[in-house]
Parts: C-alpha cells; sequence; structure tokens
C-alpha cells in the first residue's frame, strides 16, 4: 500500500507553501513537496500586493514579513529624460485593505517563514523529492516520485511553468512568448539618492525605451528591456553597465549583486482543474511582470482553491472545485495577463511626445480622488479578487 495523505501539494514555493498554510491551519493534513533541495533563492518576485499582505497576515505570517521588507506607499510613472512624473499613493484605498502599500522584499524570504512555520505545525515539506507521473480515479490519486508512491484524496500543482504535474495531466499551456530578451539585475547602488524624487518604485518611459527601478531593503532592482534576442547579449556586463549609466552615469561601475536575463510570457492552460488535481501559479499562467501580479496572482489562486477544498473535504458537493476553475481560469486569462499585458505595452511607448502624452493622462488620474482609487484597485488586484468572487 502506498503512503498516503488528504492533500499532496507539489511545490514549496510562495503558492504551493500558502495553499499548505491555507488548509493546516483548518486542520487539513497537507505534504508538500519540492523537487529542488532547497527553496529557490534565486531572484524571483519581490511585490507582494496590498490584498496579499492580508492574506499572508490572515496566515499568521504577516508581522514577520513586514520586518523583512520595504513599504512602499508610492510609486511613479516617469519621464526619465525630462525627470517629471506621475505619482500615486496607496493611502487612497487605505479603507479597503488593511495594508495599504506595497511591500518589497525577495519571495524567498516568504517561503522561509512559511516552510519554519508548517514544520512547527508538524507538515511534512520534503525537498528533493520530484514528481514523475500520476494517475487518478475517481477516489484518489497516485502519484509517483523520485522517491516511491504517495497516494492522496486531492493534488494541488504548484510546481512552476515546467510543471510536472501540468505534464502528467496532458493539460495544454496556451499563449505565446516575446521573443525579445528582458534583464533584472539587482545591485546595491542607491537609486534613491542619485536621482532626485525618485520613488521607491518608478517606471520609466525614456528616449532609449523603458526601464523599472524597485527598491528593496538593501538593494535596487533593475528592469532593462535592451531590444535584442539573445539572452546572453542581453546579459552582457558591457550592455548592462551601458544602461546602469544612462539611468545615472554613477551606476556604471556598480557592484552587481545578480544579473537574470529571462523572456516575457503570456500563456494560460485550459483547465485549472481536472478531476482530483488543480493546477496553480505559474503551473497553471505565466504573464509579463509589469505590475507585479504573477506571484500575487498565484497566491490568489492558492487561497481561493483552499476555501473550496476544505468546504468539499467537510462535505459539500465536490461541484464546488469546478468553481475555481471557472473563477481563476477567467480572472487570469481575461483581466491579469492582459492588464499585465497594457502595462507593458504602456511603458513600452517609444515616440517622446507619445509618452508626454501618456504621463499627462496618469497625471490627471491621479489627481482625481475616484479615478485614482479606482486605479489603484486595479493595480493592486484588488478589483480583480473582487471580480472572481462574483463569478458562478
Amino acid at each position: 500500500m502506498p503512503d498516503t495523505v488528504p492533500v499532496l501539494i507539489v511545490g514549496a514555493g510562495p503558492v504551493g507553501l500558502s495553499a499548505a498554510l491555507a488548509l493546516s491551519k483548518v486542520g487539513v493534513e497537507v505534504r508538500v513537496l519540492e523537487a529542488a533541495d532547497d527553496v529557490d533563492r534565486s531572484m524571483r518576485a519581490s511585490t507582494f500586493h496590498p490584498p496579499t499582505l492580508d492574506i499572508i497576515e490572515s496566515l499568521g505570517l504577516g508581522e514577520r514579513l513586514l520586518a523583512c521588507g520595504l513599504k512602499v506607499e508610492t510609486f511613479d510613472l516617469r519621464q526619465h529624460d525630462t525627470g517629471e512624473y506621475a505619482r500615486f499613493d496607496l493611502f487612497a484605498i487605505r479603507g479597503e485593505t488593511h495594508h495599504p502599500y506595497r511591500l518589497q522584499v525577495e519571495q524567498h524570504r516568504y517561503c522561509d517563514l512559511a516552510v519554519e512555520a508548517l514544520q512547527l505545525q508538524g507538515v511534512e515539506v520534503r525537498f528533493g523529492e520530484r514528481v514523475e507521473t500520476l494517475q487518478q480515479d475517481d477516489s484518489s490519486v497516485t502519484v509517483s516520485t523520485s522517491a516511491g508512491t504517495i497516494g492522496a484524496d486531492w493534488v494541488i500543482g504548484a510546481d512552476g511553468a515546467a510543471s510536472a504535474v501540468r505534464e502528467s495531466l496532458g493539460v495544454e499551456y496556451g499563449g505565446m512568448t516575446h521573443t525579445h530578451s528582458s534583464v533584472l539585475v539587482s545591485t546595491p547602488f542607491a537609486f534613491h539618492e542619485a536621482l532626485p524624487d525618485i520613488s521607491d518604485i518608478t517606471y520609466c518611459w525614456s528616449d532609449r525605451g523603458q526601464f523599472s527601478l524597485l527598491r528593496l531593503k538593501n538593494s535596487w532592482r533593475a528592469s532593462l528591456y535592451p531590444g535584442v534576442e539573445d539572452l546572453d547579449e542581453a546579459a552582457n556586463e558591457e550592455c548592462v553597465r551601458d544602461w546602469l549609466a544612462y539611468i545615472h552615469p554613477d551606476a556604471h561601475d556598480a557592484e552587481l549583486l545578480d544579473v537574470n536575463p529571462y523572456r516575457v510570457h503570456e500563456r494560460c492552460v485550459d483547465r485549472f482543474r481536472v478531476g482530483r488535481v488543480f493546477l496553480a501559479g505559474d503551473a497553471a499562467h505565466l504573464n509579463p511582470p509589469s505590475g507585479g501580479m504573477g506571484m500575487n496572482g498565484g497566491i490568489h489562486d492558492a487561497m481561493n482553491l483552499s476555501g473550496k477544498l476544505l468546504r468539499v473535504i467537510d462535505g459539500a458537493d465536490p461541484e464546488l472545485l469546478e468553481r475555481y476553475h471557472r473563477q481563476r481560469h477567467t480572472i487570469v486569462s481575461q483581466r491579469i495577463i492582459p492588464q499585465a499585458s497594457a502595462n507593458r505595452g504602456r511603458m513600452g511607448v517609444a515616440d517622446r511626445d507619445d509618452q508626454m502624452e501618456l504621463l499627462s493622462r496618469y497625471r490627471d488620474i491621479a489627481a482625481d480622488e475616484a479615478r485614482c482609487r479606482e486605479f489603484l484597485r486595479r493595480t493592486a488586484m484588488i478589483t480583480s479578487l473582487r471580480e472572481a468572487k462574483d463569478i458562478e
């Protein structure tokens, strides 16, 4: 007889660990498998939006995560060459969240806290155990791993873009990948001292192209778009330093903590649920990083699914789980991916006159209380969470 567990979660990233915390805190026995030997500490997501912070607070890790990061209450859309900007203050949505700010902190810090909390609760988090295949019938799922076989009543696949769970299900991962490379650079260079009036989160137009600057507690991240297809060429140190010098001359010789080239994807599966198996986070969808909605959207998947799965475990009709698919698939494919893509396209406008027209438009929005609040609801992902609840 195989080892068994009520809920098996594949993937110890922020999505899988959030689902594990949500279920274990209400008494559901869960187990987490992770193919890697440890939490992924590479340069990944770093923006936690207000409603995501509300969720993390409900999971018992709010104060500890806040202590690790940098609270950012404003963000700018800026024309770099002129220094003009439109500034949005998240204080405007203070009545709709306990956290009217973004938290800038590396996602692995949240994962470390979550793993520690789960282990204290007696939840098994098995690193270095890779899922190979899975099979299911009407009553259970059998998962073959690099260490043996596990039986589960339900399986959550939160194992990233190269998901073994998705591959085993044969679910289509549709969409497209942009050909031009992007580069994420981490540096301790103090952009906040070098560039007057810059916000800790700044999205920039320039004559050279778009870029963004995001401050963490002890470093800055610069997202650069060098306009080349080859990843190695995009990450070339000379190219990176030339870009940093364009942002500010003193940044040319800055220490480079990390340089991560990547491609931008717009992808979504056609099914978030297949029988007793579910997909969440990057295993189900990928979107442009503009606006920081990837990790946050995955955590929102996890909480939506966990709430419904708990009700079914407690005796509700399993058809309730189809609402997870309908709600999250609809929101991701019709709201989150298009919004992230629009963010990317807006900042990619090349003509100076068009940039200045957009800047003027967003200044008008920032100055209008009602329009500003609605804009911030969308960018903070409050709107998408509310819309998901309304989908039957």
